[in-house]
């Protein structure tokens, strides 16, 4: 599970993520200028430190780097609501107490993303003709064509195997 991003770092990567496209250090200075002051090697050594921590890539453009993001921010957020789901000692009140803090309109994403995950019924018939849960693949396939996908294992940005902890 990734560390949630600082502040700096969500402000960059909402930019990473908005534009959808490799981006200079450059670009995401002058948007951020918009909003705050801010140096250029600021900017450069958290983009840095974002590819340290898995959460970019880079390609060297000249003398420069471009950066892309590794995964979605729907990934990141999703993940975030994993780890603090999965860190209650009560699952099922934990879900409840969140279902209730939700508006109509996320009530409503989340029925949809159930209906998404679970497919339609006739793709989901057990052998002895039974309906079950899609199988993890088929849900992880379904999420990804929606533009959900979890993160591969090596783009899961500060995850516990890549060495450094972060």
């Amino acid at each position: 599970m990734p560390r949630p991003l600082g502040e700096l770092e969500d402000a960059v990567m909402t930019r990473v993520w908005k534009w959808n496209r490799p981006v200079t250090v450059r670009e995401v200075l002058e948007d951020l200028q918009q909003e705050r002051s801010i140096a250029y090697t600021t900017v450069m050594t958290v983009l840095d430190n974002l590819h340290q921590k898995g959460w970019v890539r880079r390609e060297a453009e000249g003398r420069a780097y471009r950066y892309e993001a590794v995964s979605t921010r729907a990934a990141y957020a999703a993940a975030l609501m994993n780890d603090a789901w999965s860190q209650s000692d009560n699952p099922a009140a934990a879900l409840v107490a969140f279902f209730g803090m939700m508006s109509e309109e996320q009530r409503q994403a989340l029925r949809d993303a159930v209906r998404i995950v679970q497919g339609p019924e006739e793709t989901r018939e057990a052998p002895e003709g039974r309906p079950e849960a899609a199988q993890p693949q088929a849900r992880q396939q379904q999420a990804r064509q929606q533009g959900a996908a979890e993160p591969r294992q090596e783009e899961n940005p500060g995850s516990a195997e890549d060495g450094d902890g972060r």
